[in-house]
């Protein structure tokens, strides 16, 4: 599941329905309002540098390709700091309505492009960001599709490039719906010294690793018990069947969680849960000049 995709997608679900007890509308913690506070912290959406991720600046003058974009988060922040970007799918449907969320933006050139990314009808050296967010998991060839990205990007430009983490990807294997781990969801899992040697394979020097999403871990973790213990039946696209109302159990989850990462004094115990068992690695990473 594309986390990302799902905290833009801003509509609350109805919280009276499809209930295990009762919450009051006080008490109601969306689980996309709580991971959009808990990336922040971790350095996501940075408003005050125009830093998409800590070390990933975003300003007028870049062309920015966004594969895999999902509901477009990430796009939509390079859009807003005015940036040429160019977004890649596979789904014709959410291209068509992230371009009309763009109308709405100071971006100076928008293209959407429907594409599996390999090849892309892009120039060599076109690009000066690159963006690959929850995506080389699902591709047949991870090291192909990079190659592409690399042909495509210029000289000095920078990679955001994120994919699950190994710990929670095989605690999640023992509770999951199989379906998660086959085609069109994950069929890779990257241990971080495999994904690193991937990055610097492709001819990339990485400037920052990191991780986060202590959160969204635990969060899939109970969501999948649940869902199993339900016995209710899993198919299609993670992020598809992964939809409000959620249940009780995850949103008391969510509650927890942001009254925790709320308090100033919870911030080196985030960190450290975020290092132990994330939901992502983040590597950014430069073509060489």
């Amino acid at each position: 599941m594309n986390f990302l995709q799902k905290l833009f997608q801003r509509l609350k679900p109805d919280v009276s329905a499809a209930r295990d007890d009762e919450v009051t509308a006080a008490d109601y913690v969306d689980a996309r309002d709580c991971g959009l506070v808990d990336a922040v912290q971790s350095g996501w959406f940075r408003n005050a540098s125009d830093e998409l991720f800590t070390g990933f600046a975003i300003s007028a003058e870049d062309v920015v390709l966004d594969i895999g974009c999902g509901a477009g988060g990430a796009t939509l922040f390079c859009a807003n700091r005015g940036a040429h970007v160019v977004f890649t799918d596979v789904i014709a449907d959410k291209i068509d309505a992230l371009k009309s969320k763009l109308s709405q933006t100071s971006a100076r050139g928008v293209e959407g492009i429907v594409s599996d990314s390999v090849p892309l009808p892009l120039a060599d050296d076109y690009a000066s960001r690159i963006i690959a967010l929850e995506v080389l998991e699902h591709v047949d060839d991870p090291a192909e599709v990079l190659r592409e990205l690399v042909r495509i990007a210029r000289p000095g430009a920078l990679f955001l490039l994120a994919v699950p983490d190994p710990v929670g990807e095989h605690i999640q294997k023992k509770c999951a719906s199989p379906n998660h781990f086959v085609r069109p969801n994950h069929i890779h899992i990257f241990e971080r010294e495999d994904f690193a040697t991937l990055v610097e394979g492709a001819g990339l020097t990485i400037e920052r690793r990191s991780s986060y999403g202590f959160f969204w871990t635990m969060w899939m973790l109970m969501y999948w018990t649940e869902q199993k213990n339900s016995g209710k039946p899993s198919s299609g696209e993670t992020h598809d069947v992964v939809h409000p109302p959620y249940s009780a159990l995850v949103e008391d989850w969510s509650s927890l969680w942001r009254r925790l990462i709320d308090m100033p004094e919870f911030s080196p115990v985030k960190q450290s849960l975020d290092i132990l068992m994330p939901k992502s690695q983040v590597i950014v990473a430069r073509k060489p000049d």
